[in-house]
């Protein structure tokens, strides 16, 4: 039986003969919910233009089944598991796959650029492609865009909500800092919605697919890349207050009110605005200012 037409891992069937054959069971710990939709699964590997030229890192690969299709797709898939007991069924779900190889690890913990180097050298293009579980999906995102690896696209299946926020634009409801931080490293669009039903176990929320296409240079211009993020923190820490209260409350001394007036007037942000509002440049044009006066040091 050859890898295009052997049974998929993908469906309620297999999935279930799997589980059973190898008395595996859940834990609600590790956001373990496996994808029994093929259809899906092709969907999520067409969103990451993969060819059998490029590679892909997949964080979390359960028992196998985005793995074999990555893998069909890919000329090499590394596959992070941080569940030791899904390393032996990996072993017999993945055993046709030559290209695959499986590596135990916390993703948050395992050197990226190590893993770049040893299992990818002759690759110039390598993505992250990934079902992720919904309790640790910011921080491992903000690892892979914030470590500046060569990455081409960053395709993820996460909890709708979030997605949604990533992507979201300047003046809507759930843009927020988690957008301008996604934003500054990749162009970020929602290009599916997952119905909670096509999972085992089921989970409470529907799902989305994310796509990030790795961006070579930041999307905006800035002198200190750390002051950035922390304007961006500063201005969002409470929605309903405006910049100014939001920036005096977060970031500066009560002393400084009216030369942080002078700064926003000077940028053309009116410090009756709300966080929300401002564009990715704008907080760029605005750190860049607070930096040239120095007036945070």
């Amino acid at each position: 039986m050859t890898d295009t037409n052997r049974k998929d891992i993908a469906t309620p069937t297999r999935t279930r003969d799997i589980l059973e054959k190898h008395g595996f069971s859940f834990k609600k710990s590790l956001g373990q919910n496996f994808l029994v939709d093929t259809n899906i699964l092709h969907n999520i590997v067409d969103a990451a233009e993969l060819s059998k030229q490029k590679g892909v890192i997949e964080v979390g690969p359960g028992i196998g089944a985005l793995t074999e299709q990555l893998a069909r797709a890919a000329g090499n898939v590394v596959a992070v598991e941080i569940d030791q007991r899904l390393l032996p069924i990996l072993a017999d779900t993945l055993s046709p796959y030559s290209n695959v190889q499986v590596v135990h690890g916390d993703v948050l913990d395992i050197d990226l650029r190590e893993l770049l180097a040893v299992h990818f050298p002759q690759y110039e293009k390598v993505s992250v492609v990934a079902n992720l579980p919904y309790y640790v999906t910011t921080p491992i995102l903000m690892k892979l865009l914030e470590s500046r690896l060569q990455l081409e696209h960053i395709v993820v299946m996460i909890q709708k909500e979030v997605a949604e926020r990533i992507a979201a634009k300047p003046g809507t409801k759930d843009y927020g800092s988690l957008s301008v931080a996604a934003q500054f490293y990749a162009h970020a669009e929602v290009t599916m919605i997952v119905p909670a039903s096509v999972f085992v176990p089921k989970p409470n929320v529907d799902s989305a697919v994310i796509k990030l296409s790795v961006l070579e240079k930041p999307s905006v211009e800035v002198n200190d890349e750390q002051l950035f993020f922390r304007v961006v923190r500063a201005a969002f820490a409470q929605r309903r207050k405006t910049l100014l209260n939001n920036l005096m409350n977060n970031l500066f001394k009560k002393d400084q009110k009216d030369l942080v007036i002078q700064i926003l007037n000077q940028v053309g942000i009116d410090p009756g605005r709300r966080g929300e509002t401002l564009t990715p440049k704008e907080f760029a044009i605005l750190t860049n200012e607070i930096k040239r006066t120095d007036l945070l040091s």
